[in-house]
């Protein structure tokens, strides 16, 4: 029986089997060395029993293994289990999380149809036509604010200088806004379409003769646009702030003078024709050139103690006409193609010949301008310029030039074209569709040095003034489509080649309604 046993162990495990015979050689090996060092008789039965010892050591051997085997399998499924635990921990972690992101995309996306079905709605309304059967929309925003000025500014509702003396206390609609918006035929393949801004600050603002001018009356002209549009090219005509300046500060408080209007932003609003073209780049960016001319008109003459009071209307034909050239200006920028709040960078130039009191000289700019958007519902954004005689697009301390008579020697005249520096620079988040902060600082700056041969009077201010500096933050709530309010803090700097800087604090409130 004990045969059959250990032929059926041989067949059934033949590799245990080879191991055993192994064993048992060995055993036997050493069974044979110690016999002779015992001193006893070897008897007939000793094979037999070491058999069946070895059989025995090999039986209980075969369990342990068994066993050992059986615990290794155990703890592979329980390491295997341990591993899908963690990996179902992860997935849940991951899924959480992207629920929570699928969650806010959706509530967004939720908010923007809100205010997208309100926008539709006003624009399903019927609109007025003209006798051409062509549409035209009218819109407007009407504007209230009220403002605080804890010292003297040249212009109380919309400063952009500050003075010495007392503040004052006031509110105004002036800067409210009419449009009208314009679509016409198809032309050379090309859609049309042309828009005009007014508002009614016309005669309130010493700015306004290097945007608008002053004509004596309440309405004033702030933009007009007329274009031809192809798929990739835009033919246009436009009166509106310089193409290599594209960008302005956010601001409710400043709206008939623009944000930042000579602290940085050249934004002043001059007769323009030209041309934009995209090019098309691997990826999603397009290349964008724009080339314009521009009649740039003259600063406001302001060179006088009493032109705070009464400003000068020039009818006569500015300096960049008397040159009997126009001004050219060019910009590139790279943006990403099809999206409208997307990131851009472009460069530009302006170039216009300009003439006066016998004197020939040339304006001219080299600009830089960015927006890009920042994690968190950021967005970073702003201008830079440097150049020489920029007063009529809006910098220069207000001044192209500088002209003085002497006394002593008749006919003999001192010219000085002033050199400029400056920029601005604006963070925003949108916490919201309805819900947004801005902070933005602009600075420009015309070198002192230049200005103080000419210094006037403490009170030729506009004379005097070489750096002017501002910084705002302001909060827009929009609760609907049609409604707007904001809060803003303003601090104006303004500093003149004599004297000492002047400071400003204005507190703005706004209140509008858009239709």
């Amino acid at each position: 029986m004990k045969r059959n046993r250990l032929r059926r162990f041989r067949h059934e495990n033949p590799a245990r089997f080879i191991s055993s015979l192994v064993l048992v050689g060995f055993l036997g090996l050493l069974g044979a060395i110690s016999t002779p060092m015992s001193g006893q008789a070897p008897t007939q039965s000793d094979p037999e029993k070491q058999v069946e010892l070895l059989t025995q050591t090999m039986t209980r051997t075969q369990v342990q293994l068994e066993e050992s085997q059986h615990q290794l399998e155990e703890m592979r499924r329980q390491i295997a289990e341990l591993k899908q635990q963690i990996a179902d921990a992860r997935a849940e972690a991951n899924a959480s999380s992207t629920a929570r992101q699928l969650t806010k995309q959706v509530d967004e996306i939720r908010e923007e149809q809100v205010m997208q079905q309100v926008q539709i709605a006003a624009h399903d309304q019927s609109k007025v036509e003209t006798e051409s059967k062509y549409p035209v929309k009218i819109t407007g925003l009407l504007l209230l604010n009220g403002f605080v000025n804890t010292r003297k500014v040249d212009i109380a509702a919309t400063p952009t200088v500050a003075l010495p003396g007392s503040g004052n206390t006031g509110a105004t609609v002036k800067q409210t806004i009419l449009g009208i918006d314009a679509r016409g035929p198809h032309i050379l393949g090309a859609g049309s379409h042309a828009d005009v801004r007014v508002d009614f600050d016309g005669s309130s603002s010493p700015s306004g003769a290097s945007g608008g001018g002053y004509n004596g009356d309440l309405v004033r002209l702030r933009t007009a646009h007329a274009a031809l549009d192809w798929d990739h090219t835009e033919l246009f005509f436009s009166y509106d702030h310089p193409i290599v300046s594209p960008y302005t500060p956010d601001s409710l408080a400043a709206v008939s003078t623009p944000a930042m209007a000579w602290s940085g932003n050249l934004w002043t609003w001059n007769p323009q024709i030209g041309v934009t073209q995209d090019i098309g780049l691997p990826a999603r960016e397009k290349l964008q050139v724009q080339l314009a001319l521009i009649d740039v008109q003259d600063p406001p003459a302001l060179y006088t103690s009493s032109a705070i009071s009464t400003p000068v209307t020039n009818t006569l034909p500015g300096t960049a006409e008397q040159s009997r050239w126009p001004g050219v200006e060019a910009r590139v920028a790279l943006l990403e193609a099809g999206m409208k709040k997307a990131a851009q960078f472009g460069v530009g130039g302006f170039y216009s010949p300009h003439s006066a009191y016998g004197t020939r000289w040339n304006a001219w700019a080299a600009t830089l301008d960015y927006r890009q958007p920042l994690p968190a519902r950021l967005e970073f954004s702003g201008s830079f310029y440097r150049g020489q005689s920029l007063g009529g697009l809006g910098g220069g301390a207000f001044k192209d030039y500088l002209f003085q008579s002497t006394a002593s020697i008749p006919g003999e005249s001192y010219f000085q074209v002033l050199d400029d520096v400056g920029g601005w620079a604006q963070l925003k988040q949108r916490a919201s569709q309805r819900l947004e902060f801005n902070a933005a600082f602009g600075v420009d700056n015309v070198p002192a040095g230049q200005l103080r041969p000419f210094a006037g009077t403490p009170t030729a201010i506009y004379q005097n003034l070489a750096r002017n500096r501002s910084f705002t933050g302001n909060v827009i709530f929009s609760p609907s489509a049609y409604t707007l309010f904001s809060l803003e803090y303003r601090r104006l700097a303004s500093s003149p080649v004599i004297g000492q800087t002047a400071p400003v604090d204005i507190i703005g409130f706004a209140a509008g309604y858009k239709f």
